[in-house]
């Protein structure tokens, strides 16, 4: 009689703990950067350090897990995966375009302007991905405005409540 201890480890369980040595060297990096940081208590008693030490230690043990899990038999009870069977490399194209377009154009065009467009080559994308329809110039539009009502109230939120500058594209900092 064997036991599942002894048996070889199937294939998908080694892809399975590699993702959790990641996360656990990610949180085990964040622990060894957040020792520079400053432990001096700030406003409400908590230092800056504090949420470092919380996100590093959380994913150190986060990674433990899922090294455990992925040892003991890899994960239970997954779906099969939806989508192609390779990747969709177009789509990856679109929103990639708009994530580094935006890093370009955000201090020349503003956050708001920026995001927006990142938002809706990124939507081009994914919906090619998905089989959608996204040529239409409607659905251009209708993304481009659903991204201006996402960036702008978080533009504003960071600017006015949280005092955070963004880049805008006015001196008045509305927008």
């Amino acid at each position: 009689m064997t036991h599942p201890e002894s048996q070889a480890a199937p294939a998908s369980v080694w892809p399975q703990t590699l993702v959790g040595i990641g996360v656990l060297l990610t949180g085990l990096a964040l622990a060894f950067g957040a020792i520079s940081i400053s432990s001096e208590a700030g406003y409400g008693g908590v230092g800056p350090n504090f949420l470092p030490w919380l996100v590093s230690i959380v994913l150190t043990l986060c990674g433990i897990l899922i090294i455990r899990e992925a040892r003991t038999g890899g994960f239970r009870e997954l779906e099969t995966p939806s989508g192609a069977a390779r990747a969709y490399w177009p789509g990856f194209v679109w929103v990639s375009a708009g994530l580094l377009l935006n890093a370009a154009l955000i201090t020349t065009i503003g956050f708001i302007l920026s995001c927006a467009l990142c938002y809706l080559l990124a939507v081009q994308g994914l919906r090619r991905a998905s089989g959608q329809p996204s040529g239409a110039p409607r659905t251009w539009l209708i993304d481009f405005i659903t991204g201006l009502l996402i960036a702008g109230p978080v533009f504003w939120t960071f600017t006015k409540f949280l005092a955070i500058n963004l880049p805008g594209i006015t001196a008045t900092g509305w927008i």
